[in-house]
């Protein structure tokens, strides 16, 4: 299984709704609000790089309140635990 992280810039009013048609898309397996440069990031799990070409240019591209796109393809994943460490900084007084 292949996973990919698309960053996506939306329309200044279009967030919601677009980040609801981006997790509609097969293909997405979810769909994040964000802050900074990016407003969405939807994480991509598919089984060959043609079902990525499917996702992005057949379903992301047709999205009207999408302004932009970068896809990073992952390398490796790393322990769960691990990766629940790094997600938990900051937290532990909440």
């Amino acid at each position: 299984m292949i996973t990919a992280f698309v960053l996506i810039q939306t329309a200044r009013d279009a967030t919601a709704e677009t980040a609801e048609a981006v997790a509609e898309i097969p293909g997405v397996a979810e769909v994040y609000s964000v802050t900074g440069e990016w407003d969405l990031v939807a994480v991509l799990r598919f089984a060959d790089f043609e079902q990525l070409d499917d996702i992005v240019t057949l379903g992301l591209r047709k999205l009207k309140g999408i302004a932009r796109t970068q896809t990073l393809l992952a390398f490796r994943a790393y322990p769960n635990k691990l990766l629940e460490q790094g997600f938990n900084i900051g937290s532990e007084g909440a």
